[in-house]
C-alpha cells in the first residue's frame, strides 16, 4: 500500500506493509504519528520543505526486514523494550500551534521521538540498527529520541544462486537492508532479469549481476557475506543420495571460489543438506588452508522461525516475545526444538511437546504437500537466511547483543558439527551457548541421544565427500 500525504484533514488509519509519501506536504503542516509500526516499510523524505516538523509518539515493532528512511534523512537505530504491541496506527494532521515543545523539526540535526520493541531478528537480537545512529538527547522532556545521524553501509553481500527459488527472494530481503552497500547477485543463468528488477528497489545497495563460472570470482571480491542458497531441490524419482550428489558438486566448486576471493567472509550454507554441506565446506576450506571455524554457519535459522511461530500459535503468545532455541541438525529428527527453555517460561503437556517436535521437524514436508508438487518452503526459507544476513551484519557493525541458532563447528557433544545457539561478533562465532544444553527434560534428552546416529552419519558422508574430490587449485 502507498499513502500518499499531501494534506491530513482528518485521522487515517493504514495497515502495514506500507510506503509513507510526504512529497507535497504543505509547508505549515506537522505531521504526528500516534502508534505503533510493524515494518518492513518505507518512509520516503524527499522534497520534505526545511521548515516541516515530523513528530512521532509511537512504538515501533521491527518485526520484518529492517526499517529504511529514503531520501533525504538515512535510516536509524532504536533502542528496544520488550512488550510493545503491534496495531494499526493513526496519522493526524495538526498546525504548528499545537506542536508539542519537546520536538524537532526536519532541518540539518534532525531528530525523531521515538521507541522500538525487539527487531525481526528474534527477541535475543533486537535494535537491528541500533549502532548504526548514534543516540543523543536533545531536550529534557523528550524521553525517546534518536538524532539522526547518516553513516553510510558499508558491507557487501553476495547470493551465490540467486535466480532460484529461495536466491531471489533472499535477494530481496538483502537488498532492503540499510547496512548493505552492494549486492552481488550470481547464478549459472537468468540473474541479469533478477538483478535488474531489484536495482528498481530504492534502497541504497548498488545491485551487480554475475553469470557462470567465468564471473563468479568476481562476484566475490571484497565480500563481507556470502550466502549459498545454490542447488537443487528434491524432484520425483530422485533418490537422498542424487540430491546429494548434485547439491554437493555445487556446494563445493562455490566454496572453492570462496577460499580464493573472499577467504574472510562469513559463509552462510543454505543449500541442502546442510547436515553434510557444512562439513563439506569446511573440509575445502581446510584444504585452500583458509579455514576460520568461526565464521562457516549453516543456516539453520528456519527451524527457530518455524518453532517460534508454532509455539505462539499453540499457546496464544505474542509472536515477538517468543523465543524457542532448536539444537542438533537440519533435517528430520535431527531438528530439536528445546521447548523447555521457550522464552517466556510456558508449560506444555506431553501430547503438545510431541505434536510440536514432530511438526517443527516435518514443516518442510508440510509446505511441499499444501504446494501440492508445485514447490517447497522457498520463502520462509528466504526470510530465515535474510533475518541470519541481518545479524550478520549487525555482528560485524559492532553490535554486541547478537544471538542466533546456527550449525557450526562445535564441541557441545561429541560430534564436530552440531546446531545451538550462538553469539556472533566481528569475527563471527564468540560464543556458543552451552546452558541450552542443560536440565533437558526426558524427552529433549531422549531425542538428543537419538538424533546422534543420524547427524553422524550425514557428517562424515560430506567430509568423505570433499576428501575424495580433486580441489582445484
Amino acid at each position: 500500500m502507498v499513502l500518499a500525504i499531501s494534506s491530513l484533514e482528518a485521522e487515517a488509519t493504514v495497515r502495514l506493509p506500507f510506503l509513507v509519501d510526504l512529497k507535497g506536504l504543505p509547508s505549515d503542516h506537522v505531521l504526528v504519528v500516534e502508534a505503533t509500526l510493524s515494518p518492513p516499510f518505507l518512509v520516503d523524505l524527499k522534497g520534505l520543505p526545511s521548515d516541516h516538523v515530523l513528530a512521532t509518539d509511537y512504538k515501533m515493532a521491527a518485526t520484518a526486514a529492517a526499517t529504511s528512511f529514503i531520501g533525504s534523512v538515512a535510516p536509524y537505530g532504536a533502542q528496544a523494550r520488550p512488550g510493545s504491541k503491534s496495531k494499526p496506527f493513526g496519522i493526524r494532521n495538526y498546525s504548528p500551534n499545537y506542536l508539542p515543545r519537546s520536538f524537532s523539526g526536519l532541518k540539518a540535526a534532525t531528530s525523531v521521538s521515538c521507541e522500538s520493541d525487539s527487531s525481526f531478528l528474534g527477541n535475543e537480537s533486537y535494535a537491528a540498527l541500533r549502532d548504526s545512529f548514534a543516540p543523543r538527547a536533545e531536550k529534557r522532556n523528550q524521553k525517546f529520541e534518536n538524532h539522526l545521524q547518516p553513516r553510510a553501509s558499508s558491507f557487501k553481500v553476495a547470493v551465490l544462486g540467486a535466480a532460484g527459488g529461495i536466491g531471489q527472494p533472499l535477494s530481496l530481503l538483502i537488498k532492503m537492508s540499510p547496512l548493505v552497500s552492494a549486492l552481488h547477485l550470481y547464478d549459472i543463468a537468468n540473474v541479469k532479469g533478477v538483478a535488474a528488477d531489484l536495482s528498481h528497489c530504492n534502497t541504497p545497495s548498488q545491485v551487480l549481476d554475475f553469470t557462470g563460472a567465468s564471473e563468479l570470482a568476481n562476484s566475490l571480491k571484497g565480500v563481507d557475506v556470502v550466502v549459498i542458497p545454490a542447488g537443487v531441490p528434491r524432484k520425483p524419482g530422485m533418490t537422498r543420495d542424487d540430491l546429494f550428489n548434485i547439491n554437493a558438486s555445487i556446494v563445493k566448486n562455490l566454496i572453492e571460489a570462496v577460499a580464493d576471493n573472499c577467504p574472510d567472509a562469513f559463509i552462510h550454507i543454505v543449500s541442502n543438506p546442510v547436515n553434510s554441506t557444512v562439513p563439506i565446506a569446511a573440509e575445502i576450506l581446510k584444504q585452500k588452508g583458509v579455514y576460520d571455524p568461526k565464521k562457516l554457519f549453516g543456516v539453520t535459522t528456519l527451524d527457530v522461525v518455524r518453532a517460534n511461530t508454532f509455539v505462539a500459535q499453540k499457546k496464544n503468545l505474542k509472536l515477538i516475545d517468543v523465543d524457542v532455541p532448536v539444537v542438533g541438525g537440519h533435517a528430520g529428527i535431527t531438528i530439536l526444538p528445546l521447548l523447555s527453555k521457550t522464552k517466556p517460561s510456558v508449560s506444555f503437556t506431553d501430547e503438545e511437546v510431541e505434536e510440536l517436535t514432530v511438526r517443527i521437524q516435518n514443516a518442510g514436508t508440510e509446505v511441499v504437500e499444501a504446494k501440492a508438487g508445485a514447490g517447497s518452503a522457498t520463502l520462509s526459507m528466504a526470510y530465515a537466511a535474510a533475518r541470519f544476513v541481518e545479524s550478520s551484519l549487525r555482528a560485524l557493525d559492532g553490535d554486541a547483543d547478537v544471538y542466533e541458532c546456527s550449525y557450526i563447528q562445535s564441541e557441545l557433544i561429541e560430534l564436530p558439527f552440531f546446531a545451538s545457539r550462538i553469539k556472533l561478533g566481528k569475527k563471527g562465532v564468540e560464543a556458543v551457548i552451552s546452558a541450552d544444553l542443560q536440565g533437558l527434560t526426558d524427552y529433549e534428552a531422549k531425542a538428543l541421544e537419538a538424533l546422534k546416529p543420524e547427524l553422524k552419519a550425514s557428517i562424515e558422508k560430506g567430509m568423505a565427500f570433499a576428501q575424495k574430490q580433486p580441489v582445484a587449485a
